[in-house]
């Protein structure tokens, strides 16, 4: 017999960030689709939707819904830190798990969250790593106004210290505050080797208009010579961004162009992510154990489109491939490939900065 089982998708479909908020709900309604469509299903998965129409305020509210008045213990969801820990209270009330498909700023692990994108040793430490030997050192960050903005310039202040670099300057926006003239300014008058670009949704398709407007005027300011480097830029996004983002690079576990996986077109690291949350989730909702156990994960790997993964059972973290790719003609042309998966490392406890940059040891001279 087939059992039935709710679960709870969260995911704004509207507000400054609903391109990215869309991508992620496609890829666990796709996921759900094909694992309800299984000859072989054990079980059939109900999407309970809510959507927070990308006000922050609603998220833990709906996610109180989802876990009180329906089935679900368990919820594909959130797109920004903000909302995920204005949701992990209430996961902790009601004992529910959060599968986040997001990339963030790590510093964080909860036994209610499950954390299936990249978190800092798998995106801003090997993109500066591939930034700074080819473009030089000094760096200019920008952000949205809030944690993911705040914590991954902090660590990129760390990093390139570490690298030997200077950090130029580091300027702030609100959420959907599009009036970047001042901060593209700033950055023409410190002429940095790069700017590692943190602002989300419409600031940031705003801000790379802006710097393309600035490249036409001044060639410093080209992607061959000072790039924007992002975290969390992916297809998804492209439409928006246009031809403006031409030559800039990004990191993420996956791009649209790999080989497809089951013959699943997913155009984006996000709609993967979000997918394989939800393919990992049926694999253990089929079998015996229990999936809020956070110790089902040891040991295992899964298939997904992200490769065959594990989950760190320690911090709930995916172990994922690293690519940085480059938006080339409307698409991402990947520059770099990954050997193998890479274990997460949230709190960068494993860091070492002579092997991240291989900068030379330190020796006694006369």
């Amino acid at each position: 017999m087939v059992k039935r089982i709710d679960v709870g998708l969260l995911f704004s479909r509207s507000g400054t960030y609903a391109l990215i908020s869309e991508s992620c709900r496609i890829g666990a309604l796709k996921a759900i689709e094909r694992v309800n469509a299984s000859p072989d299903a054990r079980i059939e998965i109900v999407p309970v939707e809510r959507d927070p129409g990308g006000n922050v305020d609603r998220y833990a509210p709906l996610a109180a819904d989802i876990l009180r008045d329906t089935g679900a213990r368990h919820i594909i969801g959130c797109t920004t830190s903000w909302s995920r820990k204005e949701v992990i209270p209430v996961l902790e009330k009601h004992g529910g798990i959060l599968w986040y498909p997001a990339p963030y700023e790590g510093f964080e692990a909860s036994e209610n969250v499950v954390y299936m994108h990249a978190c800092p040793n798998q995106h801003i430490l090997p993109l500066l790593a591939y930034v700074v030997p080819r473009f030089g050192s000094r760096g200019f960050l920008v952000g949205s106004n809030y944690i993911w903005g705040w914590e991954t310039n902090r660590i990129a202040r760390d990093l390139i210290r570490d690298a030997g670099g200077t950090v130029l300057g580091e300027r702030y926006l609100a959420l959907g505050d599009e009036d970047v003239a001042r901060i593209v300014e700033d950055i023409r008058v410190h002429r940095p080797n790069f700017v590692l670009n943190n602002f989300v949704g419409a600031t940031s398709y705003a801000f790379l208009q802006a710097y393309a407007e600035l490249g036409r005027q001044d060639p410093w300011f080209q992607p061959k010579t000072c790039p924007l480097i992002s975290c969390n830029i992916s297809e998804a996004e492209l439409p928006a961004i246009g031809g403006n983002g031409e030559g800039h690079l990004s990191v993420g576990p996956y791009f649209d162009g790999l080989p497809r996986w089951k013959g699943e077109h997913l155009d984006s690291s996000l709609m993967a992510s979000a997918y394989s949350a939800v393919m990992i989730l049926a694999e253990m909702l089929s079998g015996e154990d229990r999936a809020d156990d956070g110790m089902t994960f040891a040991g295992r790997q899964f298939r997904t489109p992200l490769g065959r993964i594990a989950i760190d059972p320690a911090t709930r973290h995916a172990h994922l491939p690293v690519r940085i790719a480059r938006i080339h003609a409307g698409r991402f042309e990947v520059v770099e490939e990954p050997s193998a998966c890479l274990p997460p490392d949230p709190y960068l406890s494993r860091y070492d900065p002579q092997t991240a940059f291989a900068r030379p040891g330190l020796r006694v001279v006369s």
